[in-house]
């Protein structure tokens, strides 16, 4: 419910991908019996033309070749994957599927950069990327998903008000990942 909520309302989602018996599924920790296959997650998608992009945060090594079929088989071209193993990025790379690489206080310099389409953001411990950085990633014509503070547990109006303020989420490829989808679309409009 809470993905098709999210569609209907325009918005795109974040998930974990991993393995399970031989079967992609949605699950942030280790899988367990039940849990939701990729493929239903990508048809529920699919039944919402106005949903935005999928983060798809791959969990799991040597999934390549199964995520680029779900993702041909369903149609999905509005997707990026992240937060593999830089060995493992190489296999999405070579086939061709679109991928983020991290920026974070701890990942300051991003992993092929060259190839990625957009830079996932992090912010895990403070507010330390400012908007000349941010700028910069567009301006090398890469898409941009900031991750919100609230993610990792603080308070994140000081920080939208300066991505608002700054213009910078008005700029073609910027998006925010965030756990009030709502507000922000007020906030941002």
């Amino acid at each position: 419910m809470a993905f098709e909520r999210a569609f209907d309302g325009g918005f795109g989602v974040e998930t974990d991908v991993r393995d399970y018996c031989g079967e992609l599924v949605i699950s942030h920790d280790v899988p367990q019996a039940g849990a939701m296959p990729f493929r239903e997650f990508l048809s529920i998608y699919r039944r919402y033309p106005s949903a935005g992009t999928l983060a798809v945060n791959i969990k799991a090594d040597g999934l390549q070749s199964r995520v680029k079929a779900e993702l041909a088989e369903h149609s999905v071209t509005d997707y990026f994957v992240f937060d593999m193993s830089v060995p493992d990025t190489l296999g999405y790379v070579r086939d061709g599927i679109r991928f983020f690489t991290r920026v974070s206080e701890l990942e300051k310099t991003p992993a092929l950069y060259e190839d990625a389409a957009g830079v996932w953001l992090d912010m895990f411990f403070s507010e330390w990327a400012d908007v000349q950085a941010m700028s910069a990633f567009l301006q090398d014509g890469k898409d941009l998903c900031i991750v919100s503070p609230e993610l990792h547990g603080r308070d994140y109006h000081a920080f939208w008000q300066m991505l608002k303020v700054s213009g910078i989420d008005e700029k073609a490829g910027c998006m925010i990942c965030t756990d009030e989808p709502g507000k922000a679309a007020r906030y941002f409009g």
